[in-house]
């Protein structure tokens, strides 16, 4: 069974390399690994010229990070499907066998698990864990999704829930989780581990003014997709984020 990992990127020479070999490096092979630059002017597409491994990629400019992961789906052959950032990596080389192994077995449509942020100058020290086991459809109301970076979902799922809504600016990854998981038919499995390493400081980790924005946006979405939600829920998850904090 094929999976196709999607990484969108802009300007990412710094880090993309590794991120490369992250997917390299997996003991599972059977993968193909799609790189969709919103053209770089930073070194990168020079990079992706003399990478290893088995990527494609393609460079050209693109209506926001939602709109570069669909043309990630597009162009997308495998069953399985799953999003990579520019500068996060795959905790170790069975990540990707493990998840795999989880979808031979089971009639599952989706296997997530959790993901580590680290600090840009410290990449071996781990300031926040994003635990995805307090996910259900029914906490989509409060906001909760799985860490999308973990999220590996059957390609039939975007088949039936399309692709990501560029409207929104920040909570596109959220929508689309509410689409597929809302009804809550979906098969899926969560696996108590770190999938990802994933850096701090992306789009939706930018400080407060960020943060008021995500749930503005995730607020827009429940109401879209007809999830009864509220500003009080939505607010009373970051007491579950502070713990994460504490745990560390």
């Amino acid at each position: 069974m094929k999976i196709s990992v999607i990484t969108v990127c802009f300007n990412s020479a710094k880090t993309i390399l590794n991120t490369i070999s992250s997917v390299e490096s997996q003991s599972y092979k059977n993968i193909e690994h799609l790189i969709i630059d919103g053209g770089s002017s930073d070194g990168t597409i020079e990079l992706l010229k003399k990478a290893r491994g088995n990527i494609k990629y393609i460079s050209e400019p693109d209506k926001g990070i939602y709109d570069a992961m669909n043309k990630g789906l597009l162009l997308a052959t495998g069953e399985v499907i799953v999003f990579l950032n520019a500068d996060d990596f795959y905790k170790n080389k069975f990540v990707v066998e493990k998840v795999m192994k989880e979808f031979d077995k089971s009639n599952l449509s989706a296997v997530y698990g959790d993901v580590d942020f680290f600090a840009p100058n410290d990449i071996k020290k781990s300031v926040r864990r994003y635990s995805s086991k307090i996910f259900a459809p029914k906490k989509l109301a409060f906001g909760f999704m799985p860490a999308h970076p973990s999220l590996f979902m059957r390609r039939e799922v975007y088949e039936k829930v399309g692709g990501f809504d560029i409207n929104f600016r920040i909570a596109g990854d959220f929508d689309l989780v509410a689409r597929a998981f809302k009804n809550e038919d979906l098969h899926y499995k969560y696996i108590p581990e770190v999938f990802v390493s994933m850096q701090t400081g992306g789009v939706s980790t930018q400080g407060f003014k960020s943060t008021i924005f995500l749930n503005r946006e995730i607020m827009q979405s429940c109401l879209k997709n007809n999830i009864k939600t509220s500003w009080v829920k939505l607010i009373s998850r970051y007491l579950i984020k502070i713990i994460e904090f504490i745990r560390v």
